[in-house]
């Protein structure tokens, strides 16, 4: 039997799970586009623990999902889960995050494109076949009239995530299927996570960083 805490903080959606050998006992999250996680995410962990009657020694693992998405957000959560594995002596266990994404799509035959939204027309984006396996490496691509061109002429191609505002503007084609308003969630973590923690998939936890796929650009404050 295996408890896992799973920490979801890439995009606007602030997520903690809690599960049991692979399946969610307690979730907690909220969308709040104001990207409020530095103060949510503790009272999340604390709620579902609260809820699930356990304590945080009863924890077997922490999950984090380890990007890419949100600079901030990736630094919370991965931050907030090496704190947990440090303070209770646990191991860490990192989920790609359009991994995530692309599990809350259930198909029987074409792919998945999971993508969230990164500066002006790009996405971070992957793409999977139906049983998860991933097909295309993850990128930060620019979109355009003719992306994903290839898979869309052989079969459906089911869009998931953030991005898909941008992609819907711009891919006009009759196998396109855009699911909206779907972000990461610790919710499809937990079978995620349990499934490395069986065959001891676990992170260094001193030497683990968030996957950025790109650098941090600072913005230049405008000149008064």
């Amino acid at each position: 039997m295996a408890y896992i805490l799973s920490l979801e903080t890439a995009t606007t959606n602030c997520s903690v799970s809690l599960s049991k050998d692979g399946k969610t006992i307690v979730l907690k999250e909220d969308n709040d586009k104001s990207y409020s996680h530095a103060e949510r995410l503790h009272v999340y962990i604390n709620e579902v623990l609260k809820e699930a009657n356990l304590s945080s020694s009863n924890i077997d693992a922490i999950a984090v999902s380890k990007g890419p998405g949100s600079y901030t957000g990736l630094r919370i959560g991965v931050s907030a889960a090496k704190g947990l594995c440090f303070a209770l002596d646990k191991p860490l266990i990192s989920i790609p995050t359009l991994d995530v994404l692309a599990h809350q799509v259930k198909v029987n035959d074409g792919v998945i494109v999971s993508m969230l939204d990164a500066r002006r027309m790009e996405v971070y984006s992957a793409v999977y076949d139906s049983d998860y396996k991933q097909l295309r490496n993850t990128e930060a691509q620019i979109l355009d009239e003719k992306s994903f061109e290839d898979y869309l002429q052989k079969g459906k191609v089911y869009f998931v995530g953030n991005g898909v505002e941008k992609s819907k503007t711009l891919i006009n084609h009759q196998n396109a299927v855009f699911i909206e308003a779907k972000l990461p969630s610790a919710n499809e973590m937990s079978l995620l996570a349990y499934n490395k923690y069986k065959i001891s998939d676990i992170e260094d936890v001193a030497y683990f960083e968030p996957y950025y796929l790109k650098d941090f650009v600072a913005l230049k404050p405008k000149a008064k």
